[in-house]
Formats: structure tokens, sequence, C-alpha cells
């Protein structure tokens, strides 16, 4: 599934469909790397910018198709 161009924010749930992972995953990652920084509103629910989702793709990249670690992949990113 692609994701919808032109949208200010995609939910955690459109940007889980879109890379085929888990919800869990995607805040798993999101404590792990602090450039992923969903916006958030009053009752807590994350809203991900296009830079949001451009950093997870690199993230993705690294870690699920070409095989890095975690800490290899926070390595190559810096």
């Amino acid at each position: 599934m692609a994701l919808k161009e032109g949208k200010l924010y995609y939910s955690i749930s459109e940007v889980s469909r879109h890379f085929g992972v888990a919800a869990s995953l995607l805040r798993y990652w999101e404590s792990e790397f602090p450039s992923i920084k969903p916006k958030r509103n009053a009752k807590g629910t994350r809203f991900y910018t296009s830079s949001d989702v451009e950093e997870i793709a690199r993230i993705y990249l690294l870690v699920k198709d070409k095989g890095y670690t975690l800490q290899g992949a926070k390595d190559k990113l810096k």
C-alpha cells in the first residue's frame, strides 16, 4: 500500500501497513532512533510527518532489507 501523497500527517496504522510491520515495531524504533519524532495530540495519538516516514524508510531498508543490526543502523545513519 502506498501512502497518500500530499497529506501532512499519517497515522501509525497507515505507516505500519505501508511498511508491512507491526505498529509496536514502529513504537520501538521511535524509542531507539531519536530522529523519529511523531507529533502527538492531547490523547497521545501519534501522527507521523513525511520526514518521519522517510527516516523510517531508511531504517527499514537497513534493518529489514540489508540485514543490519539496530546498532549497525544507528551507526550508518550518523
